[in-house]
């Protein structure tokens, strides 16, 4: 965790391929055309009144505002109107997807030697099923002593008995893996626990296996259930899973502003979609909401240097799947346009309830990244840190994953960073002292659950997140140089003659 860090560049910078423009339209009162005019214009009630929306919305479509149902088809049409009326001409990008729906809650219980029931979640695309068999671990790490490699190979299966329970652990490859792996072995159900080898990765372990790779029931637990049963000679368990899984279609919006060099264009994403247990209002209608109305106010603003660009991606809950086939998309058309991508910029639960104001550590100052970092990522998460530490905002690192919609860009060499007040982690005292709260519990407790409602977001962390994406939006569209060295001749949004050296920093 850190603070506060040396200064570094001021400014940073994006580019991207053209889907959309801001039409030309009736004349706006004002012009936020600097950081304090946008983020007076970005309030925290007007992004709270886009929540309200997107609450109805799911009030009206069974509870949530999942992929491929009328809850996300209902959010979409609710951002294109707002996008409409702010003058930007929003565009649709469909794909296909394989859909998912929990149908019950998943079960997870110790039968024998003693009989005690565990918190547990279904994994998305979990098959369905009710089993009560052996529990065999998989090549555990019960000290913490190491990174977790359990059923990352078909070989860490050797000698298991089929039929059994595989009781695997969270790390070092996908969920998905580790699930296919068992079941090609003969496992009847899988168990993956947390990694326990820091605060962050004791509690119950909640995710995707990333697409369907299995038929067999996948739940999770926690670090402290996952060692009992790993530890009780001869345990005997009960899981279950009664899921839906089919092909469907969805679909991204794509929006951005009709001034500014066409050639570096600032992209800011969020997800739009929900899980199918509940509304999704943290996660990620607070990263939607932020950006909509970010988008409105900046439609006010006379001339950019660079072009902005906003995405709503579909299908993130499911395994990142929207942003995935954005860039996908570009790489198969034109590989070329990768080179325009000075960063993205991503902002996914923004309102967490027991919060820290988390900007993703690009620069790994505190936590060595599980992915390559692209050159020119420290300096997109400089315009965060310093913006903070100049308004005297306390902040911490949050991990450069790849858990989010960042994943396609950066490993596709985008520079990326973005803002995060935490999901599935414990919040620790010395966060407590930063930004109160209650230590010793997650800092969303209805991650991913019914109760992610308007009751469930916090306005004073949506506040401080929404002035911060505001700060960045109009920095970053007016000055890119510290990522791609790109500079325009005043706010004419053409390159300066003898500035625009078109490079990004070395790594």
């Amino acid at each position: 965790m850190r603070v506060q860090r040396r200064t570094a560049a001021a400014a940073v910078a994006a580019a991207a391929l053209a889907v959309t423009t801001l039409t030309a339209g009736p004349a706006q009162a004002g012009n936020p055309n600097n950081s304090k005019k946008l983020t007076d214009a970005v309030t925290v009630d007007g992004v709270y009144r886009h929540l309200e929306a997107l609450q109805g919305v799911a009030d009206a479509n069974d509870g949530n505002r999942a992929a491929g149902t009328s809850g996300y088809e209902a959010s979409g049409a609710y951002v294109e109107r707002t996008l409409e009326a702010a003058g930007y001409t929003p565009h649709r990008q469909y794909f296909d997807f394989d859909y998912f729906a929990e149908l019950a809650p998943g079960q997870l219980a110790q039968v024998s030697p003693n009989a005690k029931t565990y918190e547990t979640a279904t994994f998305t695309y979990s098959g369905s099923g009710d089993v009560t068999a052996t529990v065999q671990g998989v090549d555990l790490s019960l000290t913490g002593d190491r990174a977790s490699t359990s059923g990352c190979e078909p070989g860490d299966f050797a000698g298991f008995t089929p039929g059994n329970i595989a009781l695997v652990q969270r790390g070092t490859c996908p969920f998905g893996d580790k699930a296919a792996n068992a079941d090609a072995a003969g496992a009847s159900a899988v168990v993956i626990f947390n990694q326990g080898n820091d605060p962050g990765r004791m509690d119950l372990v909640v995710g995707t296996l990333g697409g369907i790779v299995t038929d067999i029931p996948v739940v999770g637990a926690s670090f402290a259930d996952g060692n009992e049963l790993a530890t009780t000679p001869g345990a005997t368990a009960h899981v279950s899973a009664s899921t839906e899984m089919d092909r469907r279609q969805t679909f991204n919006i794509v929006a951005e502003t009709s001034t500014g060099r066409a050639d570096n264009v600032v992209m800011m994403g969020a997800h739009l979609d929900s899980v199918s247990d509940g509304p999704g209002i943290n996660d990620n209608g607070s990263g939607s909401a932020s950006i909509l109305e970010t988008a409105v106010q900046l439609a006010k603003v006379n001339k950019l240097n660079n072009q902005v660009r906003f995405a709503w991606w579909g299908a993130e809950e499911l395994g990142l799947l929207g942003s995935e086939h954005y860039v996908s998309d570009l790489v198969d058309n034109d590989p070329a346009v990768l080179d325009r991508i000075a960063t993205y910029v991503n902002y996914d639960m923004v309102a967490s309830p027991n919060y820290v104001i988390g900007v993703y550590d690009a620069d790994q100052s505190t936590y060595p990244a599980p992915v390559e970092v692209p050159a020119g990522s420290p300096e997109t998460e400089d315009v965060f840190t310093e913006w903070f530490d100049a308004v005297g905002q306390p902040w911490v690192d949050t991990e450069f994953s790849g858990r989010s919609d960042y994943q396609a860009f950066i490993d596709n060499g985008v520079p990326a960073s973005g803002l995060f007040t935490g999901a599935d982690g414990t919040k620790t005292d010395e966060e407590v002292g930063m930004f109160g709260g209650t230590a010793g519990i997650i800092y969303d407790p209805n991650y991913h659950q019914p109760g992610d409602s308007l009751a469930n977001v916090d306005k004073q962390a949506l506040d401080i997140m929404s002035d911060a994406i505001a700060h960045a939006t109009i920095t970053l569209a007016q000055d890119t140089s510290a990522i791609n060295g790109k500079r325009s001749a005043g706010k004419s949004g053409h390159p300066h003659p003898t500035r625009d050296v078109g490079q990004r920093p070395a790594a």
